[in-house]
């Protein structure tokens, strides 16, 4: 095994930060995420306890029992999508969670995408958005070649608004699609029917590689309900496509079981007889080690004002094992830091914006601030994110990033070009990326940071991030422009005209802020989740495990032939 040069980077809290900052710095942003503990809670739900009772009464689980008792025990739900349309409502419904559970769990020793319908929400129907999460989760699987669970219970579209999720570009027979394109590229698929399973909820299962059913589980393209009105036939839904039909005669069901519980029993059975994860091998005899500074210390590093600044090194310190780090390219363009550590015993490539006032080596008696892109730093992550696709290393993108620079000088350097050229390699690349939203995602610094348009595997906020093209006041200006002199004020001497002018400018700064909102961005499925600061090492572990699990699907070099170590090389001064 090559040698990594990592060295130790962060030092121990009170020296990175004074207690009092600290202590500010936690308690503003446990406001931010009360409010996603708060909001968690009330997905959890569902539709509340009377449905939940209602579950418990057919003697069935709701899909959050369903998860916990398949996952292993003594290990944690990884839940994204949690708050996809928390702030819509349908008439006078609401579906927490588009009605569907999606989540990464470790089944077996195994890490598994897991998709299921909550029983407690209209009987599992599908809302809009449910289609594009659930494809959303599928894509996941596919992308890491995951075994991926459906936990079936649906009632198929919610039909008073079937528009919304019937056709389309993201339509629920993509789902189907994906189904498809899973069991084409090899990936399990394992589906259990507990109960209703209702037109696209009756598809969705069959192209898995094993169905199984209980006792009160049926699957029709058509329920009972409806096929008496249209054949004036007094059936059952359980009658016409119960296991009985499906596991004995259609064929379109594998196995039939008395309950919940066995069918997770035989779930878990399956997939501890599939491969085992190849994440052992690929740590080289190295173990999973926390780092020397504990993670639950982000909560009170990373200021809640985005026009604070904090050091981005005790980040990765309370990231990386054992606070150990190789930064390749550290003496070019230094508004970036690029490198390699492990995580859980692995090594991932991570990419971060370095915040507050830095040296502009165009200029040695000139700063320049942080949290930009300019030509250096943009040229080292898009040839760093480059060597880390060619030796098969996880790249994890952590976003504090106001956009790129601008102006003449930035125009006469041809940022758009080498822009162009970051896009282009985080376009084509073919290694699992995963992009953390850790405070300000602005402008085209978020596309070219991997942002979601860009096809992360996941991406995540924190509960302080801010998404948007430009901050509020900035954009309130932009708006207002020709009536500004070049100072910014408002360029009237008519106190109508200016009282309308500040008002109006106003709201618009208070609609991008409201925009903003990390829980907008999840709501609407342009981020994946919203999490804790303090559990951002966990979720990097489980994704970083996550892409070394399987095997055959890309190239994962051993250390000895990465090309950073080339690139490292070349670039070093010559001495």
């Amino acid at each position: 095994m090559t040698h990594i040069p990592v060295r130790p980077i962060g030092q121990v809290r009170e020296l990175a930060l004074d207690t009092t900052t600290f202590n500010e710095r936690r308690e503003a942003l446990a406001e931010f995420e009360g409010k996603v503990a708060e909001k968690r809670a009330e997905v959890e739900q569902g539709w509340g306890q009377k449905y939940i009772d209602r579950v418990h009464a057919k003697g069935k689980m709701t899909a959050r029992e369903r998860i916990d008792a398949l996952k292993d025990p003594g290990t944690r739900t990884f839940e994204f999508g949690a708050f996809v349309n928390a702030s819509e409502q349908f008439g006078k419904l609401k579906s927490p969670g588009a009605g569907v559970v999606t989540a990464l769990v470790k089944v077996e020793g195994r890490f598994c995408i897991v998709i299921a319908n909550d029983n407690t929400v209209a009987s599992g129907a599908w809302w809009p958005r449910t289609p594009e999460k659930i494809q959303r989760a599928q894509e996941v699987g596919l992308r890491l070649r995951l075994p991926t669970i459906y936990l079936v219970d649906c009632s198929g579209l919610f039909l008073p608004e079937q528009s919304k999720s019937f056709s389309g570009a993201r339509g629920a027979g993509h789902i189907f699609k994906k189904n498809s394109l899973l069991s084409d590229a090899g990936v399990p698929q394992i589906a259990g029917v507990f109960g209703d399973c209702i037109a696209g909820g009756g598809y969705m299962p069959i192209i898995s590689d094993r169905v199984y059913m209980t006792e009160q589980a049926y699957m029709v393209i058509a329920g009972a309900a409806l096929i008496k009105g249209a054949k004036s036939q007094q059936l059952t839904s359980l009658g016409i496509g119960g296991p009985e039909v499906h596991v004995h005669a259609s064929g379109c069901a594998d196995i039939r079981v008395p309950d919940d519980a066995t069918l997770l029993s035989c779930i878990r059975r399956d997939i501890a007889q599939m491969p085992s994860s190849a994440a052992p091998f690929r740590r080289e005899g190295v173990g999973p080690m926390d780092p020397a500074y504990p993670a639950r210390e982000l909560a009170g590093l990373i200021p809640v004002d985005h026009r604070e600044t904090y050091d981005a090194e005790e980040v990765l310190a309370r990231l990386c094992d054992q606070s150990l780090f190789w930064e390749v390219l550290p003496d070019t363009g230094k508004e970036m830091i690029c490198g390699v550590g492990r995580v859980g015993g692995l090594y991932a490539g991570f990419i971060i914006n370095r915040q507050g006032l830095l040296d502009d080596p165009q200029d040695q008696d000139a700063y320049r601030p942080g949290g930009s892109l300019y030509r250096e730093g943009i040229a080292k992550i898009s040839a760093f994110s480059r060597a880390c696709n060619a030796d098969g290393i996880p790249i994890l993108w952590l976003q504090d990033i106001s956009g790129f620079d601008i102006g003449a000088q930035a125009e006469r350097q041809g940022l758009l070009a080498y822009g162009s050229s970051l896009i282009y390699s985080n376009s084509t690349n073919d290694t699992p990326m995963f992009t953390v939203l850790l405070r300000k995602c602005s402008g085209a610094g978020y596309y070219a940071m991997a942002g979601s348009p860009y096809d992360p595997v996941l991406q995540l906020s924190t509960s302080i991030s801010r998404l948007s093209v430009m901050e509020g006041r900035t954009l309130a200006i932009a708006t207002y422009n020709t009536k500004l002199d070049d100072n910014f004020e408002i360029a009237s001497d008519d106190p109508e005209e200016r009282r309308e002018i500040e008002e109006g400018m106003k709201k618009v700064q208070a609609r991008i802020e409201s925009d903003m909102d990390p829980f907008v961005a999840a709501n609407q499925l342009d981020t994946d989740e919203i999490i804790r600061l303090d559990e951002l090492r966990d979720w990097l572990c489980a994704l970083v495990e996550s892409s070394y699990q399987s095997t055959g699907y890309r190239r994962v070099k051993n250390p000895r032939i990465w090309s950073l170590h080339d690139l490292a090389t070349i670039a070093r001064p010559a001495r």
